[in-house]
């Protein structure tokens, strides 16, 4: 064992570590926001399993982004779509053995991380091309595209230019679910791409990326429009009342 693995090991603990707890923190604080009014984007369904429905819509199409920036739509679409099927092809080094519908849809994941490049590659170079969009934009929106483009470059240079030893790494995550580090091959594609996934699980509950569990917890999208037939009463109103 190298003082490299042991660095490794103790990065992606840590990583997953925050990762875990600061969405937890995160979804507990937007589960117990209060929501005193009702503020329900209309038009709106007026039944609450409707409004569970536009939510989910939301979450898997970005419809209301659809009817609003087509353009911004399509790549945004490409990036997620592209980042899921990365997400899957990568259920490989955690799972033992490989089923084998995931290994049938390994390609499929090569494609994905092409379209999701390509995405954030045409949401960076928007976040400069576009007057209003560039005044709105901070260094930190910057950062976490480059960021989220390496990750994919990196996977690109491990696949295409320096071929890794995929049996090692599977080796060395799978001894971490049993504290059993494990050598990790000293390959530079494969270190620069674990070290910026570590660095973006420490990094998102405190990113905008929270927007991933935040769209479920918005009351725009996941409030009926029933105003006129049920009185809108938060918990901590009832209370008072009470």
């Amino acid at each position: 064992m190298t003082g490299l693995s042991v660095f490794y090991a103790a990065l992606l603990y840590v990583s997953a570590a925050v990762l875990v707890a600061g969405l937890a923190f995160k979804i507990r604080q937007y589960w117990t926001t209060p929501a005193p009014l009702k503020i329900a984007v209309t038009p709106a369904p007026t039944t609450q399993a409707g409004a569970y429905v536009r939510v989910a819509r939301e979450a898997a199409l970005f419809e209301s982004l659809f009817y609003s920036n087509r353009w911004l739509w399509i790549f945004a679409m490409a990036f997620h779509a592209g980042l899921a099927l990365v997400l899957v092809r990568h259920l490989r080094y955690f799972i033992n053995p490989v089923p084998d519908l995931l290994a049938l849809i390994q390609p499929l994941g090569v494609y994905g991380g092409m379209a999701m490049v390509g995405g954030l590659l045409v949401l960076l170079l928007r976040r400069f091309v576009i007057d209003r969009v560039r005044y709105i934009t901070r260094p930190s929106d910057v950062l976490m595209l480059l960021l989220l483009i390496g990750i994919g470059v990196s996977g690109f240079g491990m696949k295409f230019l320096h071929h890794t030893d995929v049996v090692a790494v599977k080796a060395f995550i799978m001894g971490l679910y049993v504290f059993d580090i494990r050598e990790l091959p000293a390959e530079p594609p494969l270190l620069a791409h674990l070290f910026m996934v570590a660095l973006l699980m420490i990094v998102f509950p405190f990113s905008k990326l929270l927007h991933v569990p935040g769209v479920f917890f918005s009351p725009t999208r996941n409030q009926a429009d029933d105003p006129r037939e049920k009185r809108h009463l938060a918990a901590w109103a009832a209370k008072l009342e009470g």
